[in-house]
């Protein structure tokens, strides 16, 4: 149990910030000694877990056959799969689609549009963010019930950029004005530049399925003659395609 329990810690020190690490990382990330590290990193190896290039690490392809194994949200990012695609290509922006998990959010996937002369870190399929930041999350947070509110509140809240909110009662005054409007438009708060829109994935009964979201420049964003994004159209057409397609 305690190899395993170790094992399992230098896994989880890969990140999609820092997908290839160095034996001396891994074996700090983890708190082991090097020697500890070492062994443990060869078994991982010899498994097919891991690969060594140039005296870094990285996770192998046989990660990607447990990660197809997963059922969480399964159903929603099929029926998402195409709509997803299509919007990026008429919003000529990156298309998310996110779903609430312990109290963050979980990005399911995503449909990538690169922009010119942006170099931009874009949220990865799998990894989670706090729901005070992001488009998406924020939605998540306007729609799920006060005590799945509280819970994700207590939570660290990670502020990426100086315009991102960390305050709790600020926090969910913002996610009561979202709620009320249907949708949320942030700048600023992920990366210095853009700005994300999101809608909410809502149910026949009004329940919570998920969010989707696109994120690009800031300036793309600049309201249309009745006064919104000119996005928001779009992303509830495709919100609504994927709750009727569920």
């Amino acid at each position: 149990m305690r190899a395993l329990d170790r094992g399992l810690a230098l896994l989880a020190a890969f990140t999609p910030e820092q997908p290839r690490r160095s034996l001396t990382e891994l074996a700090a990330a983890a708190g082991l000694d090097k020697g500890t590290a070492r062994r443990l990193l060869h078994t991982l190896l010899q498994a097919g877990f891991l690969r060594l290039e140039d005296g870094r690490y990285a996770l192998a392809t046989r990660i990607l056959a447990l990660a197809a194994a997963v059922e969480t949200g399964g159903r929603l990012r099929a029926a998402a799969a195409g709509q997803l695609r299509a919007l990026a290509a008429e919003c000529r922006a990156t298309a998310f689609i996110w779903v609430a998990e312990e109290g963050r959010a979980l990005c399911l996937d995503r449909a990538l549009v690169e922009l010119p002369d942006v170099e931009a870190l874009w949220f990865a399929v799998g990894a989670h963010a706090t729901l005070n930041g992001g488009a998406g999350p924020r939605v998540l947070l306007a729609w799920l019930d006060p005590a799945a509110q509280r819970q994700a509140l207590a939570l660290p809240l990670t502020r990426r950029t100086p315009a991102g909110e960390t305050d709790p009662p600020a926090l969910l005054r913002a996610a009561a004005a979202i709620r009320a409007r249907g949708h949320e438009l942030v700048q600023d708060d992920f990366v210095i530049g853009l700005g994300g829109l999101g809608v909410p994935i809502l149910g026949r009964d009004g329940a919570l399925l998920g969010a989707l979201s696109i994120a690009t420049l800031s300036s793309a964003f600049a309201p249309d003659a009745t006064g919104q994004p000119p996005q928001l159209a779009a992303l509830r057409r495709a919100a609504g395609a994927i709750a009727a397609a569920l």
